[in-house]
């Protein structure tokens, strides 16, 4: 694909993203994004992504690789006594970082949240976010680092981590747009770092089943 298309994707991918995140996933059509990236072509969609599905999935991994440097250079920087803090900053200062980088006004937590909160998308969702080993690895040691803490009190508190880390974001991100805060992404992501550190290893006085499986955090 030539320079010009390259562009008319992007252009196309702005629009779907700042769409998404303001009216919802179900709520705004091809023909409307089309409209809004200042096409004529309402088939544009089709025609760049082959569908609503792909267009989507686009969206969701079109950021993936700045995220996953971000995380592995803050894995290859941890200390062999690495605590649960400092696993807890791998997963989440790559993903505030990044939404700091991003240009004014941005929509990529609200597009997230969007996403998260339609049934349908969920195996999207999972698909995109199955990141890497190093994912995988991070997780893994969070949960040695809670070794007292049942298996199904974590996947239950992950979820609850999922929901909080992306509500927080979204919120935040539209404070910044609209002028209440001034952006300070760094001073977010170590508010949720102390905050799920409190959550994940807090004490148990009820032991029984949340969730039956792990639940994935959506950091893309």
């Amino acid at each position: 694909m030539g320079q010009h298309g390259e562009k008319a994707r992007e252009i196309l991918l702005d629009a779907a993203e700042e769409l998404f995140a303001r009216y919802g996933i179900d709520a705004v059509s091809n023909r409307r994004i089309a409209e809004h990236a200042g096409t004529a072509n309402h088939s544009a969609v089709a025609y760049h992504f082959g569908g609503r599905d792909e267009l989507l999935r686009t969206l969701l991994t079109r950021h993936l690789a700045d995220t996953t440097r971000r995380r592995s250079a803050l894995f290859e920087a941890l200390p062999a006594d690495a605590g649960l803090p400092d696993l807890l900053a791998c997963l989440i200062l790559p993903w505030t970082d990044h939404l700091a980088s991003l240009p004014l006004p941005s929509w990529r937590a609200r597009f997230v949240q969007q996403m998260r909160s339609v049934p349908s998308m969920h195996s999207m969702l999972g698909q995109a976010a199955v990141a890497s080993p190093l994912t995988d690895e991070l997780v893994k040691r969070v949960h040695a680092a809670l070794g007292g803490v049942a298996p199904s009190v974590l996947y239950g508190r992950s979820s609850i981590l999922g929901t909080m880390v992306l509500g927080v974001c979204a919120d935040y991100e539209e404070r910044v747009q609209d002028g209440v805060e001034e952006p300070n992404w760094t001073g977010v992501g170590y508010f949720l770092i102390d905050s799920c550190a409190g959550m994940l290893s807090a004490p148990v006085t009820h032991p029984g089943d949340f969730l039956a499986a792990p639940s994935s955090v959506y950091l893309l």
